[in-house]
């Protein structure tokens, strides 16, 4: 009899909620990326309800997706009609940037890398406190979370999430570019095959999406196990391009070698002796810029003299450059040849100051003696490039953290120098025609 009562009452509530609508029978439209949200939308994604924070496109391949974004989107709603009432965030929530945003970046580069950690310069501190003479900000680093997986922890130093989101966008608005190193001393990626590449790409394009970085900056030496022939390095060819094609066109990509593993190939092609260089070659068409890491490993030998040139020399620096630019034979000639870059992908790296690096301090002057020789054919040493590169990109520098410690006297004179520089080839033979006609 209690049975029978109950199946009754319940028809007789379903017929009730059916001809008054009951909430809980409306559904809501499904999540779809490419349409445009305003706040208090309620979407249906993973057979669960979400309520949009704030006004946003759901971007195209990123995957901006409700259970992935929290920025963007709370748990629950209902779609009964009305306006519904979203639910309040704990603390105002701030839509991150398009992945790369549009801007296109300095022609003539000042880039640092921004600790996300505390070491001997100090906590680290909120990237709106970054100078503005940096025009690319690299924060370092991005963690392996194994099986390809890349993490990202923020240092609670930096600010709240919503607000190092916030700091992205207003450098970004300024024309800057930030974006997340891979790598380190310390760290790595795994990827063995192409299960972990999916994950690599997934990972990544999750990050890129939630913070709005511009793209990414492969910082990876011997904990990677990056050697020529390993498996590691036609994944990550495979996966950054993945990524790329994810995230969109302005993609930024970087690259922080050190020397070894790029111009060391001039002198062996084997093991971690020129093994960055079919990183470089198969990423070259998506290439941002490389900044060689010439310190903290001796001299460089190079094609143009018979000794090793010297760590912190305009020799050094202007050299590694030209090789990049213009190619260099791989193993002293018995392994091929490395096909030069644009010199606007090219940068050198050097250290911010004398606690910055173990070894290869360099001063201002230096750098910008070496600027000017690439740039223009003045102020050379024994070392002169074919000709004169004159949108070669700029200076890389380790770190933000130790600049701002020492009291920024690498940032200001590096940034001057960078000012000063023509900006392309087709300008100077402009002012070159101005100065021949008004003769």
């Amino acid at each position: 009899m209690h049975n029978g009562v109950s199946r009754t009452l319940s028809g007789v509530a379903l017929a009730i909620a059916l001809a008054y609508g009951n909430l809980a029978m409306a559904a809501c439209p499904n999540w779809a990326e490419g349409t445009s949200y305003k706040v208090g939308d309620v979407v249906s994604y993973g057979n669960a309800n979400y309520t949009a924070l704030v006004a946003h496109t759901a971007y195209v391949g990123a995957n901006w997706n409700p259970a992935s974004t929290p920025t963007l989107w709370a748990a629950g709603g209902s779609c009964s009609g009305g306006d519904p009432t979203p639910p309040t965030p704990p603390t105002p929530p701030v839509p991150p940037a398009p992945p790369g945003n549009t801007v296109p970046f300095a022609k003539h580069a000042l880039i640092g890398y921004w600790h996300n950690f505390a070491n001997p310069s100090g906590n680290t501190y909120p990237l709106a406190q970054v100078s503005d003479d940096w025009d690319v900000i690299v924060v370092a680093f991005a963690d392996d979370a194994g099986n390809g997986n890349v993490s990202f922890t923020l240092d609670p130093s930096a600010g709240s999430a919503a607000q190092f989101i916030q700091d992205i966008r207003a450098k970004q608005a300024k024309g800057k570019k930030v974006v997340l190193s891979l790598g380190g001393q310390n760290g790595s990626v795994t990827l063995n095959n192409a299960s972990q590449v999916q994950n690599f790409v997934n990972s990544l394009a999750a990050i890129i999406a939630q913070y709005g970085f511009d793209g990414i900056d492969l910082d990876l030496e011997s904990g990677s196990g990056i050697v020529v022939g390993a498996p590691v390095i036609n994944n990550l060819i495979a996966g950054v391009k993945q990524l790329k094609a994810k995230v969109g066109s302005n993609f930024y990509l970087s690259m922080a070698p050190e020397h070894p593993y790029v111009q060391g190939g001039f002198v062996a092609y084997g093991g971690n002796w020129g093994a960055y260089l079919p990183i470089i070659d198969g990423l070259r068409d998506d290439l941002s810029v490389i900044h060689v890491q010439y310190y903290n490993n001796g001299g460089l030998y190079t094609p143009y003299s018979n000794g090793a040139l010297a760590e912190g020399s305009e020799d050094m620096l202007v050299a590694g450059s030209k090789m990049l630019i213009e190619g260099f034979p791989l193993g002293n000639g018995a392994s091929g040849s490395f096909k030069g870059l644009r010199p606007d992908q090219v940068a050198f790296g050097v250290p911010s100051g004398r606690s910055s690096a173990n070894s290869g301090f360099v001063t201002a002057d230096t750098v910008a003696r070496s600027l000017t020789c690439l740039t223009s054919l003045q102020s050379c040493g024994a070392i002169l490039p074919a000709q004169a590169y004159p949108s070669f990109r700029g200076v890389m520098s380790w770190s933000i953290n130790w600049d701002s410690h020492d009291g920024y006297v690498f940032s200001k004179p590096v940034a001057g120098s960078l000012h000063q520089l023509p900006a392309t080839q087709a300008k100077m033979k402009k002012a070159v025609r101005t100065v021949r006609t008004a003769w």
